[in-house]
């Protein structure tokens, strides 16, 4: 899977866990096209998981976050009227943008924008436009399932982690 097609895959399916099982599809064992035993990155396709990776958290079309079970989830922007529109449904720590950023010294850091702060005006004035019934109906059947299934729980980088300022 290139690059491209990789963000292509998170369009496609709206909401997409990195590499965790859950609920929604996921962009490694897309790669791979099956599941993986242990980490992704020991894996023989690692390196394209890491490109493809790579270049969905690039896209602007994408937000980055970890709203199931704490994981690194994909949202495409086509559902973030809908995300918001639910948001009440779950911690702002899991609504939050995370990325990671180079300090001077080589190391990386956890950084995360928290929630609402990085949606755009357009996408709240259409998260008002939208019921809750279709919120879910877009977002899928796993934004409707009890919080205990979907993974309510808070994600432990949101407690390590300091703002950055993009």
């Amino acid at each position: 899977m290139s690059p491209r097609e990789a963000v292509a895959f998170v369009q496609r399916h709206g909401v997409v866990l990195q590499s965790a099982r859950g609920p929604v599809s996921n962009l490694a064992e897309a790669i791979v096209g099956g599941p993986i035993r242990g980490s992704w990155w020991g894996h023989p396709m690692g390196k394209e998981i890491f490109r493809a990776a790579t270049a969905v958290c690039e896209s602007p079309e994408v937000l980055v976050c970890k709203l199931i079970d704490g994981k690194v989830t994909y949202v495409h922007r086509r559902l973030w009227p809908a995300l918001v529109k639910l948001a009440k449904r779950f911690p702002k720590a899991q609504l939050a943008k995370v990325w990671d950023e180079h300090t001077p010294g080589g190391a990386h850091r956890a950084c995360r924008q928290p929630f609402p702060l990085w949606v755009p005006p357009n996408v709240l004035k259409a998260s008002t436009k939208l019921s809750e019934a279709d919120a879910e109906k877009q977002l899928g059947q796993w934004s409707a399932m009890p919080a205990k299934k979907r993974g309510r729980r808070q994600p432990q980088a949101a407690t390590r982690s300091r703002h950055c300022v993009r």
